[in-house]
């Protein structure tokens, strides 16, 4: 570098040195003349609703940097902290902040709602009550008023579905009225369903999601999410975990945690191209008889084995790396005494297929449901060259194991859902003469 140049560079560092330093001294001086108040003030017009500013009538186990009405509320985070693009909690904060009011705009009580819920796989594997997937097969709920109570249903398991206020579906619109401390009027149910019914594919959780979401549209009743997640808190509590209920209401791979003071759940990625192959017995897989043949401790060799094949599942499905599903799936905490106790076909049928190439495979929730995850979906499948992918000669080995122990069954192919339950049909609804919502709802 000649001279002429080695100037211009020592010039040009000298003034940017200068200017950054001129900025920040203007900020710290901006930074000391600014009034500061550790309460949050909100500007109430005097045409509001008298509720808005003095109700709180849907905060569940509130974290309190989001409790609007805590007095001595403090953010970790100032105001004028410049945001980094993670900081989504801080940002949704500072909107609530700014609005007139959080949750008491809420709509108005509606006549009848259909809710679409997905299936959902939980455990896969080591992660017991706490991991959990959405399956793209659906039930849809429609519950509206009525001059008196009644259930009805068609299509999987509708026969032994409880047609009494014992149906999950009941007990989840009994809580949203309860959170909306409104009375629950009489209603009527309709459940066409496509999960197959206490099969170890969270037809419970569903049923729980569903009530809960058309409970609180019915009443006209809005729940915060960000640093809440309150309507999980009302799913979770009733289930008593939220590997099954957290994928029902955001879709995907979740990982769910109690923290001390409430359930928190994240969403892990899923590879792209993988399917679920499914092994579903005609027989019932009852929960409590599931959870009976599990001893109340286990060895510390045990636990280590989970705790790591828990991080391996985790860190395969967040690369991508199918290959080694195979070892993330393994487990010591459950799968060994409910295949010894109820499933004996369970461990035999996992085998047969790995080695007709599927990823893995595990007993899906708390069984009978055996599922295996396949690689090499792109696209519509139907259109796809068979030999490019392996869910057909998965299913043929998990048939041929299932036929050679005698357990009747069918072999179910679909793929895990990314979308979680949502409103389909609302009567009145919400879109209007400007604003059109997905589906017209």
């Amino acid at each position: 570098m000649n001279n002429d140049n080695s100037k211009l560079a020592a010039t040009a560092l000298v003034a940017s040195g200068l200017g950054a330093a001129l900025s920040y001294l203007m900020f710290q001086r901006q930074q000391k003349s600014r009034p500061r108040s550790n309460s949050m003030t909100f500007h109430i017009p005097s045409d509001a609703p008298k509720s808005i500013g003095n109700s709180r009538t849907s905060f569940i186990f509130q974290d309190p940097e989001y409790d609007m009405n805590s007095g001595d509320r403090q953010s970790s985070v100032s105001d004028t902290t410049i945001l980094m693009p993670h900081s989504h909690e801080e940002r949704m904060r500072r909107r609530i902040a700014a609005r007139m009011a959080v949750e008491d705009e809420n709509s108005q009580p509606r006549q009848s709602v259909t809710v679409r819920v997905p299936a959902s796989s939980a455990n896969c594997g080591p992660g017991y009550d706490c991991i959990g997937l959405a399956v793209d097969l659906w039930t849809e709920v429609t519950v509206s008023r009525a001059d008196e109570f009644e259930i009805t249903a068609e299509g999987d398991g509708a026969e032994e579905m409880p047609k009494d206020d014992s149906n999950y579906i009941v007990t989840g619109v009994k809580a949203a009225y309860e959170t909306a401390n409104k009375p629950m009027p009489p209603l009527k149910y309709h459940v066409v369903s496509r999960i197959p019914y206490a099969r170890g594919l969270g037809s419970s959780s569903a049923a729980i999601v569903a009530g809960i979401i058309a409970g609180l549209v019915l009443a006209g009743h809005r729940l915060p999410v960000w640093g809440s997640e309150s309507l999980l808190q009302i799913a979770a509590s009733i289930e008593g975990h939220p590997d099954n209920v957290a994928p029902v209401i955001y879709g995907g791979f979740q990982v769910g945690i109690h923290n001390g003071t409430r359930w928190v759940t994240e969403r892990i990625p899923s590879p792209p191209g993988m399917q679920c192959v499914m092994f579903i017995p005609d027989f019932i897989g009852k929960t409590s008889a599931a959870r009976a043949v599990l001893k109340d401790t286990i060895s510390r060799s045990d636990a280590a084995f989970n705790i790591g094949r828990v991080a391996f599942l985790v860190h395969a499905l967040a690369l991508g790396n199918l290959d080694n599903l195979k070892w993330g799936v393994q487990d010591r905490m459950h799968q060994p005494q409910r295949a010894e106790g109820l499933y004996p076909h369970l461990f035999p049928m996992i085998k047969a297929a790995e080695e007709s190439g599927a990823c893995c495979a595990f007993l899906s929730g708390a069984g009978p449901t055996v599922m295996a995850f396949t690689s090499g979906a792109s696209g519509d499948i139907f259109t796809q060259r068979e030999k490019e992918r392996t869910d057909y000669s998965v299913a043929k080995a998990m048939m041929e194991v299932a036929t050679t122990y005698g357990v009747k069954g069918r072999i179910v192919v679909t793929q895990a859902s990314q979308e979680g339950a949502r409103v389909v049909k609302v009567d009145p609804p919400f879109s209007s003469e400007f604003i059109t919502f997905r589906d017209n709802v």
